[in-house]
Order: structure tokens, then C-alpha cells, then sequence
């Protein structure tokens, strides 16, 4: 991938794995930040209240620099671990795995547990359709109306995303652009003289 793109998943998918009575059922859901993760783990858990574990991992950020596992009372490495390894694998982030167990009377010891709860999230991920998105960054331009053949050229040749526009004596527009051509089109609207530009907080 190139460094300016991340991968995630466009909604919920859910997979399934049954060893010897225990049923694993992995849930997938795209999150944004932590209070996000908090929330499907409170849906889940009230969802599926009769089952004896919700163990999950959870990454963020579009470098993945956020990231938690959580057992549920499985032994240590047994099931945050396992589920964490499939995100990566598939180099996911903003993303939540919960793989949810109904315990059928028979333990399956750490070995049995890691390949339960790795096989659950896969088997989620194998159903889930995954995107690459872009980072970009967001510049709002003001410049006045004779300007606008200018400005609007710059637009089209570096496919810029309009995110809003208004068009009177002065002019603004509101636009993303790709981190890894954030530079070069800042330097090129700055060297058109009576055009200003800067970084738009409000994206």
C-alpha cells in the first residue's frame, strides 16, 4: 500500500467456528475511535448476555497506532491475541473483532482456544468487504472571482475533493487532498498571487 492509504471494512460481518460443543461466533465492525469500540462492545454483550465469554481486539488510527486485546477470562494470549493477529494479517485498522463463545462442556486447552478464536474472526473477515481509503488533508482557499479559472484548473488537474464552495466577489472553497500530494498543491495554489490558502479545521 502506498504510505498515504489504510485498509477497513465498510460494515458488520460475521463468521462462525463450532469445536467439540463450544460455539465461536466472531463479529467484525468498522469503529472510529474508542467510545465507538465501547458502544458495539455494550450492544454485543447485551446481545448474546448468555454466552460465557466476549473477548475482542480493537485497532485504530490509520496507522493502526491504537490498538487493545482482551481475553474475557480466557487463559492469557488465549483469544485477544489470536483475534488481533487476523487484523493484522489483512493490515486492517479502525476496525472491532469480538468473537463471542458458547461454552459446550468440553475445554480445548490453549492450543484448541487460539485456533478457535483465530479461526472465528478469519472466518468474519473472509464475509466482510474490505476498502482502501486515503489519509488526506483539508485546506480551505479564498481568492477573489477573477481568480476562479485559476484556482478551479488546479482543481481539476490534481482531482481534488470538493467538500464545499462559494462563489461571489471573494471566493471560498473547501477541498481534500492526498497526504502524499498535500505538499505540492499547497505550493502551487500559494505561487497564484492574491490567492490564500490553509489547513481547514472543520473537515
Amino acid at each position: 500500500m502506498e504510505q498515504d492509504e489504510f485498509r477497513t471494512i465498510t460494515g458488520m460481518a460475521k463468521g462462525l467456528y463450532k469445536e467439540k460443543g463450544s460455539k465461536f461466533i466472531g463479529i467484525a465492525v468498522p469503529v472510529r475511535d474508542e467510545d465507538e469500540v465501547k458502544g458495539k462492545l455494550e450492544e454485543v454483550r447485551k446481545q448474546y448476555h448468555d454466552a460465557r465469554h466476549h473477548c475482542y481486539a480493537f485497532r485504530l488510527g490509520y496507522k493502526g497506532e491504537t490498538f487493545r486485546t482482551n481475553d474475557d477470562g480466557e487463559p492469557s494470549g488465549t483469544a485477544g491475541k489470536p483475534i488481533y493477529g487476523q487484523i493484522l494479517s489483512k493490515e486492517l485498522t479502525d476496525i472491532l473483532i469480538i468473537v463471542v463463545r458458547y461454552f459446550g462442556g468440553t475445554k480445548l486447552g490453549v492450543s484448541g482456544l487460539i485456533t478457535a478464536y483465530k479461526s472465528a474472526s478469519r472466518d468474519a473477515l473472509e464475509q466482510a468487504e474490505i476498502i482502501t481509503g486515503t489519509i488526506d488533508d483539508c485546506y480551505e482557499v479564498h481568492f477573489a472571482y477573477p481568480l476562479m479559472n485559476e484556482v478551479m484548473r488546479l482543481v481539476k488537474n490534481y482531482k481534488l475533493k470538493l467538500l464545499n464552495q462559494h462563489f461571489e466577489l471573494t471566493c471560498t472553497i473547501v477541498f481534500l487532498v492526498r497526504k502524499s500530494k498535500s505538499e505540492e498543491v499547497h505550493e502551487k495554489f500559494s505561487k497564484i498571487n492574491g490567492v490564500k490558502i490553509g489547513i481547514a479545521y472543520m473537515c
